[in-house]
Order: C-alpha cells, then structure tokens, then sequence
C-alpha cells in the first residue's frame, strides 16, 4: 500500500513541476509616451543652447546632431525636434533658471 501511494505521490508532484515551466513571453514595456520624448527634447534643446552660448558660437538649433538625428524611435521625431526647439529658444530668451 505505501508504495502505490508514494509513487503517486511523485508522479503528481512531477507532473505539477513541469506544468508550471512554460516559457513565458518577453513582454517589453511601451515605448516611451510623446511628453517624455517632448520633455527629453526640451531639457536637450536647452542644454545645446547652454552649450553654444558659453562657446561663443551663433545660436541655431538646426545645427545640432541631436535636432538632425533624434535619439528616439522614428514615429516620435516630430515631439523631440519641437521639444529641442522650444527648449533652446526657451534658454535664448529667457536664459538659465536662477540658481543654476
């Protein structure tokens, strides 16, 4: 009788372990949403005006690579090239915040 039994007994907690080692899919998160890429451009815009101020050099967004070549997926190069324009006319008008 004890050995019918524990030969279950393994059989089930055998079958129990290998039900559960499915492969699990790799899910990726969302791609980051428009206002952080929006965001991202601004602080970048601002940082290249910063940048071209302190070396003397004229003022043109255009002229950098990250305006020319967005460090994000292609369908959001629209939201960073606004956001590195509005921050680097943003630091030209308005110069650094206090403090920094």
């Amino acid at each position: 009788m004890k050995k019918p039994l524990a030969i279950i007994l393994l059989s089930a907690a055998a079958l129990v372990a290998t039900g559960c080692s499915h492969p699990q899919p790799v899910v990726y998160g969302p791609p980051p949403p428009a206002i952080q890429i929006h965001d991202q451009g601004i602080h970048d815009g601002f940082e290249a005006a910063r940048s071209d101020v302190a070396a003397g050099r004229p003022p043109s967004f255009e002229a950098h690579p990250r305006y020319r070549n967005p460090p994000v997926p292609r369908g959001a190069f629209h939201d960073y090239r606004e956001g590195f324009r509005q921050g680097y006319e943003q630091f030209l008008h308005h110069g650094p915040p206090p403090g920094v």
